[in-house]
């Protein structure tokens, strides 16, 4: 038996304790004093492209670095995204995710599967993305599905052929996201009912990005999100893809269902300068990704960072420490983990009275 002590955040407060632990947490032990360094739930990122130099298209060895990269920010379950690009290059990507995930990645987090972001996605709303978006046929989708490693798919619910992939992804158990849509409030409203009835999990690729903002007389589909009782949203809390004053209302309007995700590309951790997303060139600098354009293209955002400026808006802890992982957790249907409480997994990221992470956990063995 291994144990933890330090400032223990809990779903709703911070308690001084020691937290004993094999693979699964077993007992938190209130304590009357402890070292000034506070012991989170593992962080989870469900939508990371890169990191330290490497992307998710690159394959097994790519994906092994980056997801090292982000576990010693504190993510202990990652979900390696794709890009748009050829359907084949696609396919790659996800077998590569597939086969990770099926061995683990030695000395870091783990792999629950992948986010299939592209290429599903509106000609009209790429972004950063490049230009090699496509239907979601009924074919691509079986072969998407049939890899056994898809877990969440961003789909512009425009798209032909969308309504009836939507409904069949959901019936699969992969989560929905709506992103890099041209749909209004009305289309947003339709697609979640879709998947809704499918017995599926709706939510929204990076809230307030690739989408139609919210107007008065138009709505769009931020508003069908966020009003609805049952969607998440992603979020790229980096201060430059969302204000935090946009933050804040999406916040005290989704409360558990938002959740954030650093969209970071190959770049992340590395020297301003240029460099490549989707085989575009991109330039980083003081912290910004954009394309020559100006077009920002992901981000160089890290969990622990993204946690830091949620308290810099004026969240608590116990609150930033769910948007980074115990809401990502419940939109992935991941009850085993997300929260420090009995009988869940033994997933912790740990940080020093800077909120500077210092150890990092896995399944109870210290990984970093």
């Amino acid at each position: 038996m291994s144990y933890l002590e330090g400032r223990v955040v809990l779903r709703d407060r911070i308690v001084d304790g020691r937290v004993s632990f094999d693979s699964h947490i077993r007992d938190i032990t209130p304590l009357a004093e402890t070292a000034n360094r506070y012991i989170l739930p593992g962080f989870i990122d469900g939508h990371v492209h890169g990191g330290g130099g490497a992307d998710t298209m690159d394959g097994v060895a790519a994906i092994e670095t980056l997801s090292r990269f982000h576990l010693a920010h504190g993510t202990t379950t990652i979900l390696p995204t794709t890009i748009t690009a050829p359907w084949s290059d696609v396919m790659d990507a996800l077998r590569a995710v597939a086969s990770v995930r099926e061995r683990g990645v030695q000395n870091g987090p783990r792999i629950h599967g992948a986010h299939l972001e592209g290429p599903f996605v509106s000609p009209h709303k790429l972004g950063a993305q490049p230009p090699f978006n496509i239907e979601p046929t009924a074919a691509r989708v079986a072969e998407a599905i049939g890899t056994g490693c898809v877990r969440v798919v961003t789909i512009a619910p425009e798209l032909e052929h969308a309504p009836a992939a939507m409904q069949s992804f959901a019936r699969a158990g992969v989560r929905v996201s709506l992103g890099h849509t041209t749909t209004d409030y009305d289309g947003a409203e339709r697609a979640i009912c879709l998947v809704c009835a499918a017995g599926g999990t709706i939510g929204a690729t990076h809230l307030f990005n690739a989408m139609s903002p919210i107007e008065g007389r138009r709505p769009g589909p931020v508003t069908a999100l966020m009003c609805s009782d049952v969607a998440y949203g992603e979020m790229i809390f980096d201060t430059h893809h969302v204000h935090p004053a946009s933050f804040r209302l999406a916040e005290r309007m989704m409360g558990n269902r938002l959740l954030f995700v650093t969209d970071a590309m190959r770049g992340t951790g590395e020297a301003d300068g240029p460099s490549q997303l989707g085989g575009q060139d991109v330039v980083i600098r003081d912290g910004v990704v954009r394309l020559p354009d100006g077009t920002l293209a992901g981000s160089v955002l890290t969990l622990d960072q993204a946690l830091r400026n949620a308290m810099q808006a004026g969240m608590s802890l116990p609150k930033a420490a769910r948007l980074v992982s115990t809401n990502a957790a419940a939109y992935l249907g991941l009850h085993d983990r997300g929260a420090i409480a009995p009988d869940l997994l033994a997933d912790f990221t740990v940080l020093d009275d800077r909120l500077q992470v210092t150890e990092v956990w896995v399944n109870g063995e210290r990984q970093a």
